[in-house]
C-alpha cells in the first residue's frame, strides 16, 4: 500500500494511492501538469489509473479534472448531486462520467464513501479496505460527527484535516465572515479538534497520520504537528511509535510506503 500526497491545501488537493496493482487519485484539484509530473516522480502514468475519486465540487479539488480526463480517458467516480455541480462534466466523455451512492469495489479495493459536513452540496471522505489493511481520507470537514469517527477507527494511514491555528485564524487577515465560515460545522478542522479526534479512535499501532489541508494564511506544518502531538501526549498516546504524523505541503509530495 502506497500513499502519496501530491498537493494539500486551499490552493489544490490531489492524493495518489495505490494498493497492489489498483492505483486511484482522490481529487484533481491542482493542474493536469502538476498532477501528471508528480505522478511521474512515482514512475507513475496518469494514464494508468483505474480512477478518480471525488470528494465534492469546490475548484480546489476538481480544477485539473478537465484536463486530466479528456487528455487520459480516466474513469471519475462522484456522488450524483456532485457531477450535477462540476462545470466541466459536459465535456467529459460519457463512458467517464460514473456515479456512486453507497460502497463500491474497484479493483482489489473496497471504497466506502461516508457524509462530511462541508459547505459543498454532498461531500464524502472515503474508507479503502485492502486485505487487512484500512486506509481513509477525511478533509473539508467542520466536525467530525459519530459516522466520520467510525470510518476514521482501526485505520493504519490517515488522511485527517489539520487546517487552521485557532489563534492565527483569529489574529489573521481574513474578513469576519471568512473566520467565522472556517470555524463553523461546515468549513474546516483546526489543529486542536484534530488532536481531539485523534486520541479518541481506536488504533491498530501504529496510525500513520497525514496531517492535511493546511491553511497557509492560518497555519503552519511544525505548528500542526507540535499542537497535534502536544494534545496526543496529554491523553498518553506515545507519538512516533502508537501515532506517527506526517507533514503535507500545497507545493511538494509527502508520502508513506507500506512494504
Amino acid at each position: 500500500m502506497q500513499v502519496h500526497i501530491l498537493a494539500s491545501g486551499s490552493t489544490g488537493n490531489a492524493v495518489f494511492f495505490q494498493f497492489g496493482s489498483t492505483r486511484l487519485l482522490v481529487d484533481a484539484g491542482i493542474s493536469a501538469r502538476r498532477i501528471e509530473r508528480g505522478l511521474g516522480e512515482l514512475g507513475i502514468r496518469a494514464a494508468d489509473l483505474d480512477g478518480i475519486l471525488i470528494t465534492h465540487e469546490h475548484s480546489d479539488h476538481v480544477k485539473g479534472l478537465d484536463v486530466l480526463v479528456r487528455r487520459h480517458n480516466i474513469p471519475v467516480y462522484a456522488r450524483p448531486r456532485t457531477w450535477e455541480q462540476i462545470k466541466c462534466r459536459p465535456v467529459l466523455p460519457l463512458t467517464c462520467c460514473r456515479s456512486f451512492q453507497g460502497a463500491f469495489d474497484l479493483g482489489a479495493v473496497r471504497v466506502e464513501p461516508f457524509s462530511i459536513s462541508h459547505d459543498a452540496v454532498d461531500p464524502v471522505g472515503f474508507a479503502f479496505d485492502y486485505g487487512k489493511k484500512r486506509c481513509v481520507l477525511a478533509t473539508d470537514l467542520g466536525v467530525v460527527t459519530p459516522v466520520v469517527e467510525e470510518a476514521l477507527h482501526n485505520a493504519q494511514v490517515l488522511v485527517l484535516e489539520s487546517n487552521h491555528d485557532l489563534e492565527m485564524l483569529h489574529q489573521g487577515p481574513y474578513p469576519p465572515y471568512l473566520k467565522q465560515r472556517i470555524r463553523s460545522s461546515k468549513g474546516h478542522l483546526s489543529n486542536h479538534a484534530a488532536g481531539k479526534v485523534l486520541s479518541g479512535l481506536k488504533r491498530s499501532t501504529p496510525m500513520h497520520v497525514f496531517l492535511a489541508h493546511l491553511s497557509q494564511q492560518n497555519n503552519h506544518p511544525r505548528l500542526a504537528q507540535q499542537t497535534v502531538t502536544d494534545f496526543l501526549s496529554r491523553g498518553g498516546c506515545q507519538v512516533g511509535e502508537e501515532v506517527v504524523l506526517h507533514p503535507t505541503f500545497p507545493d511538494r509530495t509527502s508520502s508513506y510506503i507500506s512494504r
